[in-house]
């Protein structure tokens, strides 16, 4: 339970850091004054000042980074539950759980139309034909 609970902190901490990290990317002022000034760079500039563009790249790759982080954190979870609940060991191919053997299947049963087999080494004689009176 503890694990499964993990999961979905640690994505829902993914979600609102990818969120973040794209508006933080969006805001950035480009060097040929593209999609940043579409987004309001000029607004920027003035509500946080003109150093706004070291701030915002600082805020990249911290976001960038702790997303990184967490997605290698989710990776790792996602790998132990599905450990827990399929419980074969893919590196030697073997099962965890000890395995039972079943015991040997009987002989196959001969059919009922063929002549039951001679039990003597030595062949039976032929019998003769009924002769005709």
């Amino acid at each position: 339970m503890f694990l499964q609970s993990s999961i979905y902190i640690v994505f829902a901490l993914l979600l609102i850091v990818s969120a973040l990290l794209l508006l933080v990317v969006l805001m950035q002022r480009p060097k040929q004054e593209g999609l940043g000034a579409a987004f309001g760079a000029q607004m920027t500039d003035q509500a946080f000042g003109a150093q706004t563009t070291d701030v915002l790249k600082k805020g990249t790759v911290f976001f960038g980074t702790l997303f990184m982080i967490l997605c290698f954190v989710l990776a790792v979870l996602m790998n132990a539950q599905y450990k827990r609940s399929h419980p074969t060991d893919l590196t030697d191919g073997k099962a965890s759980a000890p395995t039972t053997q079943q015991p040997a299947s009987p002989a196959p049963a001969q059919p009922d139309s063929l002549p039951p087999a001679p039990t003597s080494g030595a062949p039976e004689p032929a019998e003769a034909p009924a002769e005709a009176q």
